[in-house]
């Protein structure tokens, strides 16, 4: 009898510590509520300027000369011009045309948001239940994962030519 009671506890135990922690599919963030480090932007080093009496006036609330702008940099490490970042180059111009010939929808991305949460709610109320830590994400989304090495056999049957590809396993 004392066995019986001690697999049902070891069984109690398991199914509740297996219920803990609903994250959602998940989670990305970091559990503690400590300090984010990537939120923390360092600020360009202080230098002296050429002339004193050539400052510009100073802006309460602008932007401040040792304030970095990190998607200028990126564009500019790439090779681009930050100054034009927000404008379509006239050679893309075709391009933003036939990607817009049905009209642009300015909500698609709420209407994706909300059309996903409904997707991921449905899916954890089947899979609420866990007795191991597992993936939730990946078996949420395993019907719309795409497997490279078979889109890679369909490409190449179908005479493209493809990029060489690592083999699916190494003997």
């Amino acid at each position: 009898m004392k066995v019986r009671t001690a697999v049902l506890a070891l069984i109690a135990l398991s199914v509740v510590a297996g219920c803990s922690g609903k994250n959602g599919l998940r989670q990305l963030r970091a559990p503690g509520r400590g300090p984010d480090e990537f939120m923390v932007m360092p600020a360009k080093p202080l230098t002296e300027p050429k002339s004193y009496s050539e400052l510009p006036p100073p802006t309460p609330g602008g932007a401040n000369r040792t304030d970095r702008d990190p998607e200028a940099e990126a564009i500019l490490a790439l090779g681009g011009k930050p100054q034009a970042a927000t404008a379509v180059p006239s050679s893309d111009s075709q391009l933003v045309a036939q990607a817009g010939r049905y009209g642009i929808d300015s909500s698609s991305r709420q209407s994706l948001e909300v059309e996903d949460e409904k997707f991921r709610k449905r899916k954890a109320r089947a899979s609420s239940f866990k007795l191991f830590p597992v993936d939730r994400y990946s078996q949420a989304y395993k019907r719309q994962a795409i497997d490279p090495f078979k889109e890679n056999d369909r490409w190449r049957r179908a005479g493209v030519p493809t990029v060489t590809a690592p083999p699916e396993k190494l003997n």
